[in-house]
């Protein structure tokens, strides 16, 4: 779990770096003619809701998920597939946790048509309800388990 937030941080922090360092804030540029990189700041959270809170709200909502996170971890370990949803989701809330400590807000740089801008660590984030809901359609609920630990043939 923790290889997949230090890859996470590491992938979102570089590219965000590049980023700033070679597009302004508000530059537009055509990669494909569907995708665009553009430098925004973004001072709230996804989609740019609690944009209008203070800094301290938005820094409260951003560590209370992170702690949330990581407790359901601690509980469900034994999950398949729980340290790779932990990991990206813990990586890409730290990763703009770091902007948000960093900068004035995030910097979001992937643009879409129609879509809000966004950046490696919302892709992390976005992920984890996939890897989430591979977790809940493979983990054993109560019953198999009980059933598994029975002997078998007996009877």
């Amino acid at each position: 779990m923790l290889a997949c937030v230090l890859v996470v941080i590491g992938i979102d922090q570089a590219t965000k770096a590049l980023v700033v360092e070679r597009i302004e804030i508000g530059e537009r540029n055509e990669v494909l003619p569907f995708l665009d990189f553009v430098h925004v700041v973004n001072d709230g959270v996804a989609f740019g809701l609690l944009g209008d809170s203070s800094r301290g709200v938005v820094l409260l909502v951003t560590v209370t998920a992170l702690g949330l996170v990581l407790g359901w971890f601690a509980f469900n370990k034994s999950r398949p597939l729980a340290w790779l949803a932990v990991g990206l989701l813990a990586g890409g809330a730290i990763g703009n946790l770091i902007d948000r400590l960093a900068r004035e807000g995030v910097v979001d740089f992937i643009d879409f048509p129609l879509w809000p801008s966004f950046n490696v660590a919302d892709i992390a984030i976005t992920l984890v309800a996939g890897t989430l809901a591979v977790i809940a359609m493979t983990a054993p609920g109560p019953n198999e388990t009980a059933a598994e630990e029975s002997p078998r043939g007996a009877g």
